[in-house]
């Protein structure tokens, strides 16, 4: 079956680790009780969407809340059942992590189903946990590897974008250029985009370990209770580097700032000085009758010198003020 067509992939699970694959017709004709199924659908495929209208057995608000467009991170327990919506980090090629990919399932005693519509590396984890005889053997413990699995890649992006901020922090000490300003601006955005779904993500996360729901067990939710400290250290981590990042843009306008009234500073002592310099000269250089040392032959050195000398008393005079 193609993935457009909405199933990505379908396993029987066997138990221990492993399972039995399934086409749609497999999945259609799946019934509890011959082991718990998991199927991975894209929900805007047409198979996918006529499946869980008709043959899931789901309630129409459920199915409404998976499929749609724009989703934020959520759990609801739903009878014997647990609808939840997670983000993943964006690691397909070519993709900006901080775009955050959605994640939907359904869970309950005897189904796994998740949809998505772009990839997610921890989905494709699971699976090949799933072919090797290694994966999750029911629904609960699915649960908690996945949100192990998504947590676990977004530790990586926060960990690269720590040591960027720390990389942009030596910089602005060392080179103070205006092209740190990108870079800086960079961090913040990354920051800002991954805090937009993980803090509630972090409170979904809090919520799913105390859900009322019998399939999952005591260790499975410790796991799911560590996996909510770990999300919730992650915001802190964002919001230190928001500040952090912060903090570094003021430095770094601070600093070109002081090196540019450095800079006209200095061009002021140089006009200060040249200004008296260009009035005489320009005095002296208007064409018309009455200037003076026209006929001295040494008239023109005794005016260079005496420009000088103007130019040397005006930096004493400067240096006594402590202007210079």
């Amino acid at each position: 079956m193609s993935e457009n067509r909405g199933l990505i992939f379908a396993y029987e699970l066997d138990g221990h680790g492993g399972g039995r694959a399934l086409d749609m017709d497999g999945v259609r004709a799946w019934r509890p009780g011959a082991g718990p199924l998991w199927v991975h659908l894209d929900y805007t495929g047409e198979d996918a969407v006529d499946w869980l209208d008709n043959h899931s057995g789901l309630d129409p608000l459920m199915v409404q809340a998976l499929t749609a467009v724009e989703t934020r991170p959520r759990s609801l327990v739903h009878r014997d059942g647990l609808l939840g919506i997670l983000r993943g980090v964006n690691l397909n090629p070519g993709a900006d992590p901080e775009d955050m990919v959605s994640i939907r399932f359904w869970l309950d005693a005897d189904r796994i189903i998740t949809l998505r519509h772009r990839r997610i590396m921890a989905i494709d984890d699971l699976r090949q946990a799933v072919a090797a005889g290694e994966g999750p053997a029911r629904p609960g413990e699915f649960l908690s590897e996945l949100a192990d699995r998504l947590v676990g890649r977004v530790a990586t992006v926060i960990s690269e974008l720590d040591d960027t901020t720390d990389e942009l922090e030596s910089e602005v000490v060392a080179d103070q250029t205006t092209a740190l300003r990108q870079n800086i601006a960079d961090v913040r955005r990354v920051a800002i985009a991954l805090r937009r779904y993980l803090a509630p993500q972090r409170d979904v996360m809090a919520r799913l370990h105390t859900e009322k729901v019998d399939w999952l067990d005591e260790t499975e939710r410790l796991r799911l209770r560590e996996v909510a400290d770990r999300t919730t250290r992650f915001v802190e981590d964002l919001d230190a580097i928001r500040e952090r990042a912060s903090v570094t843009q003021e430095e770094l306008n601070g600093r070109i700032a002081e090196r540019m009234n450095r800079t006209m500073y200095i061009l002021s002592i140089v006009a200060g000085i040249f200004l008296p310099l260009g009035l005489l000269t320009g005095l002296l250089g208007i064409n018309v009758g009455g200037i003076p040392g026209t006929d001295n032959p040494w008239a023109f050195s005794i005016f260079c010198v005496l420009l000088v000398a103007l130019a040397a008393v005006q930096v004493w005079v400067f240096r006594r003020k402590h202007w210079m």
